[in-house]
């Protein structure tokens, strides 16, 4: 039976060897100091210059000159990325709501810590991110990551003093420290949030313009700028901001990425009632449509561009016929139609001449006296309409923040609560773009939890199954506020009680459609491991192998919270199916139907594992000091070998 590690990935250790997979002859060893004993400490390590003759390219080093984009502390914000931790989430029965049967989850804590938490059961299977993440204020971040800077430090790592320790600047760039701060808060958050994406998956970041431009390059560096789909201005303020100095702010950004953007599904909007307006011919079956010009318009779209895509329409005025040739001579008694442009040169049409064939019907010759030449317009019904793009400007009513205000207070919440809550609106706009069938949706700055909101309302409107995880930091609230006057401690009160008022809302509203909407869910906070250090250091601690077997959990950890860190060590969903038997007079767990089965009591005999055996799980997870006695271990490999060689065997 192999050991659980019961602790997150080392991504740096992963990163090498993936390296070394591909460039074997540039991993290396080096010498880099010696123990109190003489002994050579031996350290792994990258030769670049084999590296450098492995991929052909100049590799740049030291200060020469190249694009970067970067800040002080930034190499330490990677590392804090891949850096491995030994903390797990547990479960908290009494905050949630139906445990057993929703795949919702809540989550309480740090996002870094939780981001990397979910790496193993999670990578790749995140469909859409939502994050509203604190706006730089130029305050420091309730999100303290060991390297938020003072004044002092960021004048040191921002080069403002010389060797001597003189300031080289009279003013201080404090606001440059602040902008550094939250760089380093943001980015290793957003590194691990690619990992989480599925192939096909997207973010939304909400953002404004004090942060806008480098969350931009932070993005570009992470996923790439080619699987940048564009930033929208959103207009949640259109009366602007009184107390901005010149210009009344009005919006704020919602930058847009993809993992890969060459797998992206988008689904795009409804067509909403502006542009059904523009739906005002019918046709003889009295269908609606809208004439649309069959010229492509683009700058570029010249006939040498494209040759393939231009050619004659000729059409008879006298007879009604109609249709596309590549002959370019004049038919006697036809007019010849060809795509030409604005400035009298020729261009292209939409289609090729065999799609202009099979679709002549929905094609109509007309003189446009404003440019004095005939052209060729497409019949654009409206019935079978496809989704419509969004454009990059909502000034749609729903992303007001009036708005997100107004549906809080609807749920019964004083407004002084929580202060300005996004609307409902914006993260329903992101689902729908997105988003379809049984996706999982992540907010790990879930604030008031309106995209956990957005997402029930969503699948009770269209009828999907989004499964959402929304992770918060228990920030406490001020005890002069509102919101703990009202008997909030922190904002994942709030946000859990949001979830229940709006859950109900949603179901008393339509009680008809609504009876298997799943409104639940999962409270997990994240903690310390379950194990003790003589776990993961036993070596360290001088003991015998069976003291080390029984003192390596923490004594106020209970079976279920064992579940819970090694369903996230395999890689198990959080949201899986969790049922209890007794076999043999224990107690056994059952996750996702057999997938995993696992026992932690005391004394498990032969039958016991026996009998879990013939039920054939992928994975069976026991206590190393459960077994009974020296002879069920002796057994216990011959027994499963026997009903089960399949099953992988693991133990705390």
């Amino acid at each position: 039976m192999d050991k659980l590690k019961m602790q997150t990935a080392n991504k740096a250790n992963e990163n090498f060897k993936k390296l070394a997979e591909l460039f074997p002859t540039a991993v290396t060893e080096v010498i880099t100091g010696y123990d109190e004993k003489g002994k050579a400490i031996v350290e792994r390590a990258i030769d670049k210059d084999a590296l450098m003759q492995e991929i052909s390219c100049k590799v740049v080093d030291g200060r020469e000159e190249r694009y970067q984009f970067t800040w002080p502390d930034k190499k330490k914000s990677v590392l804090l990325a891949n850096a491995p931790i030994n903390k797990t989430l547990r479960p908290c029965r009494e905050e949630s709501v139906d445990f057993d049967n929703t795949e919702n989850l809540y989550i309480e804590g740090d996002n870094l810590e939780v981001l990397k938490l979910l790496q193993e059961t999670y990578l790749g299977k995140i469909k859409m991110i939502y994050i509203d993440p604190p706006y730089n204020t130029g305050n420091d971040f309730v999100y303290e990551d060991d390297f938020v800077q003072s004044t002092d430090e960021y004048l040191v790592n921002s080069g403002q003093f010389d060797e001597d320790g003189n300031r080289l600047f009279t003013n201080t760039e404090s606001n440059g420290r602040f902008h550094t701060d939250w760089l380093n808060m943001i980015y290793p958050r957003l590194k691990l949030a690619k990992d989480l994406l599925s192939d096909n998956g997207v973010i939304f970041i909400s953002i404004d313009d004090n942060e806008q431009e480098n969350l931009k390059k932070c993005c570009d560096e992470i996923f790439g700028d080619d699987n940048y789909i564009g930033c929208i201005s959103n207009t949640n303020n259109p009366k602007g901001r009184s107390d901005d100095k010149y210009i009344a702010t009005a919006h704020e950004y919602l930058l847009v990425y993809a993992k890969n953007v060459n797998q992206v599904i988008w689904y795009g909007f409804e067509p909403t009632e502006e542009i059904t307006k523009r739906y005002n011919k019918l046709d003889s079956s009295g269908h609606r449509y809208r004439e649309i010009d069959l010229r492509k318009t683009g700058e570029n779209d010249l006939r040498e561009d494209r040759p393939n895509l231009f050619y004659y329409f000729y059409y008879s005025k006298i007879t009604g016929d109609f249709y596309p040739d590549k002959n370019d001579y004049v038919k006697n008694g036809y007019i010849q139609i060809k795509p030409q442009r604005e400035d009298g040169r020729e261009g292209n049409w939409r289609w090729g001449i065999e799609t202009a064939r099979k679709q002549i019907e929905n094609l109509i010759p007309k003189f446009m006296p404003t440019r004095q030449v005939w052209g060729i317009m497409q019949k654009d019904y409206l019935e079978g309409r496809a989704l419509v793009k969004p454009t990059s400007s909502w000034t749609f009513k729903d992303v007001n923040s009036e708005r997100g205000t107004e549906e809080f207070v609807n749920l019964g919440f004083d407004k002084r609560v929580f202060s300005k809550p996004k609307p409902v609106g914006t993260i329903q706009r992101c689902l729908r773009l997105a988003s379809n069938g049984f996706d999982i949706i992540l907010d790990f700055f879930s604030g008031s939890a309106t995209t956990a909101h957005a997402v029930m309302k969503l699948n009770a409107e269209d009828g999907g199954h989004r499964r959402f995880i929304m992770v918060q930091l228990p920030e406490p609230c001020a005890e002069k506020s509102e919101a703990y006057r009202a008997g909030y401690k922190n904002i994942c009160e709030i946000g859990k009680e949001r979830i229940r008022r709006a859950g109900k809302k949603i179901k008393e509203e339509s009680p008809l459609t609504t009876q298997s909407l799943d409104v639940g869910f999962r409270v997990l906070k994240c903690g310390t491991s379950n194990m003790k250090d003589v776990y993961y250091h036993p070596d360290e601690f001088g003991l015998s192998m069976f003291e080390t077997a029984t003192d390596n959990i923490k004594e106020d950890r209970t079976p279920e919270d064992l579940l819970f860190q090694v369903m996230l060590d395999l890689g198990v969903l959080l949201s899986s199916k969790i049922e209890e038997t007794i076999i043999v007079d224990k107690k056994v767990f059952n996750v996702a139907d057999g997938f995993l089965m696992a026992c932690f009591d005391d004394d498990v005999t032969e039958e016991t594992i026996k009998e879990i055996a013939q039920k054939k799980p992928y994975y069976f997870v026991m206590r190393d000091s459960s077994m009974a006695n020296d002879s069920v271990a002796t057994n216990f490999e011959q027994i499963f070998a026997t009903y089960s060689p399949d099953t992988v065997r693991k133990v705390l």
